[in-house]
């Protein structure tokens, strides 16, 4: 209650003395009896604002709020000016939670005494209550523009921010109150989930450790600590706050998403299936926990129930690129290659650049035995992307397709698809052994001859080879001596059949010789091993270990990029860079790698070279949300207010992190001032 401001009195001189009674039972707690005294002096002098003003707070004393109310009314009509009259009033709303009439009062106590600052504050405490929180916040900021120590002001202003979705003030606003007033500061869990909510994760854990040991039983910074620990991959710890949490409320089913994601990182697939089920009961809606689900069931190999989630997930999400590519490969393991298709179309309808997908159709109908269409597909991206793996692929595909055409007599063309197969440097025996065949069908002698010998030197473990050849030679030196044996030869020729299944092109996409898997298998290994070493922070064996890889397949820009990375950890940016841009010089459409590139020159202060690089990163991917954040950071740097605004925007566009949507909206806000 604001302290009264007595007025003059004109009471007359035995209601001034039933006044001073009541005052003296006031003081002794006799509020009845000083009321009855008052009510007396009211009689005597009816028009006296002062003693109505000692009516109402007597009322006010005695929780008689409706009585007060009243005579209050009665000493604003004597006294209409009295903003302190206003604000009392006011105070008795507040009390009943009346807030639309607390905050009339208190605005008419403000266009009276404006410069009464405690009034801002009155005003903000009820927006508050009102939940009127950016009014609240205005009103807050004027006071303590004043009052700037404060302290219960400043922590209303601190929730305000929470409670209006920007922790990023509110964390400012704490960090002053426990800097300032650290003997005092008790509010652990608010900041600390403010400070979760900026994502400061280590110094969230900090306070919300202090708020859970003051407070065992404060849900809300459990759950905050629980996800504060699982950010930092600090698995155990939050595995555990986990356990406490369920143990206090089973019933906490929204939280059983992140713990489920908690578990599936640390490897415990069966939990964590069981935990995304139970989400899954009460969010149906939910895709993120059925492309979870698939994830996990994927990793088990667990194709079948791996594509009904993806399918659940994508039913709800039609237009999440990523799951249609997880989806297509669970199809494809399963060796359902129509249904890998299907899938792979729908992707290159949305992004028909789109080079692993692209390069994955191709292995799909080359399982199919489409020989044709897949030559075509990995002439297509070999036509900008150069890559051993499609290289192989593409002979192979030759190959098979020769094979066939050999089958169906089609010798000429059976003779064209194998010296194209050849031409391109395969070692694959098959290639030379089906081109030998092709020109013994059609009696081209000396060149069946060589192309048989050439097999037979490749792989001279192949009996059929060196049988076949002896026939050959057989019936080269039959025809010598009589030439009908000639037709009959030929006859004989055209009827034969591959029977050797060892020499068939096996549906498998990727064909290497023994050499070139153990190749692969050793450049995967190193990859491994690197990615474990980076994530161990041993950034210098992981360098290792990617250049080593490198050695195996040069052409490689995933490696390259990491190698890069490793660099701008190391705040190598000169190595970085070049790495970098091998990674783009391999493959120029490779976004990632320009992403990279722009993000060391940005650190480089190099604005007009990162604009480049993310602007490149966009024009191959144009959902590249993060590539629209950089070079909006980068147009702000150069006070260019209005494309930073745009790109902001088309980054909350392709954005799928909503944890940088608030962010990233308070900053539009802000620019658009």
């Amino acid at each position: 209650m604001v302290t009264q401001i007595p007025a003059y009195s004109a009471m007359t001189q035995e209601a001034s003395a039933l006044y001073q009674e009541a005052c003296t039972l006031e003081y002794q707690h006799d509020f009845q009896k000083a009321v009855d005294k008052v009510l007396a002096a009211i009689n005597l002098s009816p028009d006296d604002a002062m003693l109505y003003t000692k009516l109402a707070g007597l009322y006010t004393e005695m929780d008689k709020y409706d009585n007060a109310i009243e005579a209050y009314t009665k000493v604003i009509e004597l006294r209409p000016n009295d903003a302190f009259v206003y604000i009392s009033l006011g105070s008795i709303y507040e009390a009943q939670n009346k807030y639309n009439e607390a905050l009339g009062a208190y605005n008419n106590a403000l266009k009276i005494f404006p410069e009464y600052k405690y009034n801002y504050l009155n005003i903000a405490n009820v927006q508050y209550q009102m939940k009127n929180y950016k009014e609240a916040i205005e009103n807050y900021n004027i006071f303590l523009n004043t009052y700037s120590q404060h302290w219960e002001a400043r922590k209303s202003l601190a929730n305000s921010y929470m409670a209006d979705n920007n922790p990023e003030k509110a964390v400012t606003e704490f960090e002053n109150l426990y800097v300032n007033n650290n003997q005092h500061f008790d509010d652990y869990a608010n900041y600390g989930i403010a400070l979760f909510e900026t994502q400061n994760y280590e110094k969230a854990i900090e306070f919300l450790e202090k708020a859970v040991a003051k407070d065992a039983d404060n849900m809300t910074a459990k759950v905050s600590l629980a996800l504060s620990y699982q950010a930092l991959d600090k698995n155990e710890l939050a595995l555990a706050q986990y356990n406490e949490i369920f143990k206090k409320d089973a019933n906490l089913h929204s939280l059983r998403f992140d713990y489920g994601n908690l578990l599936a990182d640390m490897s415990k697939d069966s939990e964590a299936i069981a935990e995304y089920k139970k989400y899954s009961e009460f969010y149906p809606n939910d895709s993120r926990v059925f492309k979870n689900m698939g994830i996990v069931y994927q990793r088990q190999k667990d194709y079948t129930n791996a594509i009904a989630s993806y399918e659940k997930a994508l039913a709800l999400d039609a237009n999440d690129v990523d799951m249609k590519k997880s989806l297509a490969a669970c199809y494809h393991f399963k060796k359902d290659y129509a249904n890998s298709i299907k899938y792979y179309d729908e992707i290159l309808v949305s992004n028909p650049d789109d080079i692993e997908v692209k390069t994955n159709k191709a292995i799909a109908l080359h399982a199919m035995e489409k020989y044709e269409d897949a030559i075509a597909l990995y002439n297509e991206i070999l036509s900008v992307q150069n890559s051993s793996v499609i290289q192989n692929n593409l002979t192979n595909a030759l190959v098979s397709l020769g094979n066939v055409e050999l089958e169906k007599q089609n010798y000429s063309l059976a003779t064209d698809t194998f010296i194209k197969a050849i031409s391109r440097g395969t070692k694959d025996s098959a290639a030379y052994f089906g081109l030998a065949r092709a020109y013994r069908a059609c009696k081209v002698n000396d060149k069946a001859g060589e192309y048989y010998e050439k097999a037979i030197s490749m792989s001279p473990e192949k009996t059929q080879y060196s049988n076949e050849y002896a026939e050959f030679i057989s019936e080269i030196n039959a025809a010598s001596s009589s030439a009908d044996k000639t037709t009959s030869s030929v006859s004989e020729i055209q009827t034969v059949t591959i029977t050797d299944d060892s020499d068939k092109v096996t549906p498998e996409p990727v064909v290497n010789t023994e050499e070139q898997e153990a190749k692969v298998q050793k450049n995967k290994e190193l990859i491994a091993l690197g990615d474990e070493n980076y994530k161990a922070k041993k950034y210098d064996d992981s360098l290792s270990n990617y250049k080593e890889a490198l050695v195996l397949n040069p052409s490689d820009e995933v490696t390259l990029l990491k190698i890069g990375n490793v660099y701008k950890l190391k705040n190598d940016e000169t190595n970085a860079i070049d790495f970098y841009k091998k990674a783009i010089f391999v493959n120029p459409e490779y976004a990632d790698g320009w992403f990279n590139l722009g993000l060391v020159y940005a650190n480089e202060k190099n604005v007009e070279e990162s604009k480049k690089c993310f602007e490149k990163a966009i024009s191959i991917n144009k959902e590249y949300a993060y590539a629209y954040y950089a070079l909006a950071v980068a147009y702000e740097t150069e006070k260019n207010n209005t494309e930073a605004i745009k790109n902001y925007e088309l980054f909350l566009q392709y954005n799928k992190d909503t944890n940088a949507v608030e962010a990233v909206q308070n900053r539009i806000k802000s620019l658009k001032k």
